[in-house]
Formats: C-alpha cells, structure tokens, sequence
C-alpha cells in the first residue's frame, strides 16, 4: 500500500507549492489526496484583520462589503480550485484525488487518518493573523488532534506557519 500525504489547502494549489510539497519527499512514490473546503462561513472580522495586517486596504474594505457566498457558490468554488489543484499534482508526475470538504475541516482530517496510510497532513493557507496568533487555524488544530505530523505552508512562498 501506498503511504499518502494528506494536503488541506484554502485555494488551488500553485506550482510554487506543489513544488515545495514534493520536495518534502523528493525520493518517494507517494499518493496525494487534497481536501479543499467549501467556505460558506467565512469570519469577517478576521478577514478584515488579515487584509490590513499585510497592507491590503481595498481587499479589506471588500471584505467589509461582502457577503457569504450560498453553499452552491461554495461548493462550486471548491470544486474548480480542487480539481486545478489535483491537476497540478498529476502534471509533476505524482498520483493525486481530492475531495471538496465541509466548512470545518477537521472531521474530514481525522476520518482521513484513521482509514489508514496518512503519512503526513500538509496544510497549505494564506497566512491569517488571529488564526495563526491564537493558534485556531486548521495546522495548530490538526497538530492538537491527530497523530500524525502537520506540517503548515503559507501558499506562494516557501514559509512555514
């Protein structure tokens, strides 16, 4: 049996990051299975305090302004940016599937890996500042639930959260 790294990302997956996701294992034939939520929750006040904590003024005020995308949305979203994300995978030469995941995460991680053969979570996220400060984000809250190493990415760059 093949061991698999779980990859939980919030956007499709760039080149930049399947590169540095492949790079943890250079020398290994392993699968690849990525969640991607469908974010129909989103916490406004926080996305409003990662726009500015980076400088992003217009992105804030957008988010100020928006509203919740309907589940459909969501989904649909998910489902484009986890099918790219897959691609991307497949296109490096490795064995890839996904899946589009509830709004939370977590359930799906842990029955991820009690069925068996999860090596490793790898999360891949823009960086979030209360999240990350308070250590609520999706890789500090695997890390507390799951036996198995979390490893947590900033996508685009090669920084760890």
């Amino acid at each position: 049996m093949t061991d698999t790294i779980l990859v939980l990302t919030e956007d499709t997956l760039n080149p930049a990051d399947v590169q540095h996701i492949l790079s943890l294992h250079e020398d290994e034939r392993l699968a690849y299975r990525v969640l991607v939520p469908a974010d129909t929750e989103r916490n406004v006040i926080s996305g409003i305090i990662d726009h500015l904590s980076v400088g992003e003024l217009k992105q804030a005020w957008d988010e100020v302004l928006g509203r919740e995308p309907s589940p459909t949305a969501a989904k649909a979203e998910a489902s484009e940016q986890l099918e790219r994300s897959v691609a991307e995978l497949r296109a490096a030469g490795r064995e890839a599937d996904g899946a589009v995941v509830d709004d939370d995460p977590l359930p799906a991680l842990r029955t991820a890996v009690a069925a068996g053969g999860v090596r490793e979570v790898v999360v891949v996220t823009y960086p979030h500042a209360v999240e990350d400060t308070f250590h609520t984000d999706w890789a500090s809250r695997a890390r507390d639930e799951l036996h198995v190493p979390v490893l947590h990415l900033y996508s685009g760059t090669s920084e760890l959260g």
